[in-house]
């Protein structure tokens, strides 16, 4: 396990110091790089991120890393505004604005759907704070986490639940928690942030 080539991948985009640490807890050294050779010759790929959809893929675009990501043969998985950047295309089109309809942004395309703000009633935004997840319990990548287990959220655009998703949750109206396309996974929460059911999250990501 030690032994993995683990590498984050810099977005310019995150806080990468806690998904780090994260890993470095279960005994593997990541590597945080935007150089395509590390990336192409990584056991395993992390892409992080926080802030704007619009600033995400900027940043990717800019630092060449959208054709790399797409391109990935070995198991990558996104945290949070990473997992959204998988998905087909955002609504989150305008730093800070919550106004759906206002055009869409391209993202990555490797997962179906879209990512829509959050309908959630008289409920607040943005999702913050912990939240259970909902999962047939058959995919290794939620190996050892029953259903109902705790993850700790902070969003206000999700995915909408498609055929990809691994697992949902339900905050106003139920969405995507976990997806899951043949090498690509990604999670709406925060694993690092999670304790024990993030931790076993992403050993399960580093045994598959």
């Amino acid at each position: 396990m030690s032994n993995q080539k683990l590498v984050i991948i810099d977005t310019g985009c995150a806080n990468l110091a806690s998904v780090r640490m994260a890993f470095e807890r279960l005994g593997v050294t990541p590597l945080v790089s935007r150089d395509a050779a590390d990336i192409e010759r990584a056991d395993k790929l992390i892409l992080p991120g926080v802030g704007t959809a619009v600033a995400a893929m900027r940043n990717l675009n800019e630092r060449n890393l959208v054709p790399l990501i797409r391109a990935a043969r070995q198991p990558l998985l996104g945290f949070c505004l990473g997992m959204q950047m998988l998905a087909q295309a955002s609504e989150e089109t305008m730093c800070g604005s919550e106004k759906p309809g206002e055009g869409l942004i391209d993202c990555l395309g490797i997962v179906p759907g879209r990512i829509r703000l959050m309908e959630v009633g008289n409920l607040r935004l943005p999702h913050m704070g912990w939240n259970q997840i909902e999962h047939d319990e058959t995919h290794p990548l939620l190996r050892g986490i029953p259903s109902g287990s705790y993850f700790y959220f902070v969003h206000s655009y999700a995915l909408e639940v498609t055929a990809a998703t691994l697992a949902s949750c339900d905050y106003g109206t139920p969405f995507t928690a976990i997806v899951g396309q043949d090498n690509f996974f990604g999670a709406q929460f925060h694993p690092e942030r999670s304790g024990a059911a993030g931790a076993r999250l992403l050993q399960n990501f580093l045994e598959l």
